[in-house]
């Protein structure tokens, strides 16, 4: 004869599908946690190198010293903020002390990322990612 089974098994195992699911969720919160700020973290960087090189361009086509360094200001928040990165702090830094013909302009960008929205980490609660470009004038452009 058959046996028929009911699908109810012994005590053996009853449970310990939800034990397992107790112990892991947990962890697999912290892991995604760990991947969002890793992700926030590497798309900062990509958007602040962008903005240095971007301001550093603009700063390189100005007149003159001043013209250079409030173009450079203007060019990197533009950036940073069209691409949705939002700093805490924003240190944005131009050097003309070699503005002019066949001189260079050097911006640095420093943005300070907030990390603390990510609980449970143990993460600082900011990382400050900087970053510095360089872009040569024209040797050829008139000053005028």
């Amino acid at each position: 004869m058959r046996q028929v089974c009911t699908g109810h098994r012994g005590g053996a195992e009853s449970g310990s599908v939800t034990a397992e699911l107790v112990l892991l969720v947990p962890l697999l919160i912290v892991l995604l946690l760990f991947v969002v700020a890793l992700g926030r973290l590497a798309s900062a960087r990509i958007e602040v190198d962008g903005a240095a090189a971007q301001a550093a361009r603009a700063a390189s086509l100005a007149r003159d010293p001043a013209g250079a360094t409030s173009l450079a200001y203007e060019t990197a928040t533009a950036a940073l903020g069209s691409d949705g990165i939002t700093c805490t702090q924003l240190n944005i830094n131009t050097d003309t002390s070699e503005f002019a013909p066949g001189g260079l302009v050097v911006v640095t960008v420093a943005c300070t990322v907030g990390l603390s929205d990510l609980a449970g980490l143990h993460l600082p609660s900011a990382e400050t990612i900087a970053s510095r470009a360089v872009s040569v004038i024209d040797t050829y452009r008139s000053a005028t």
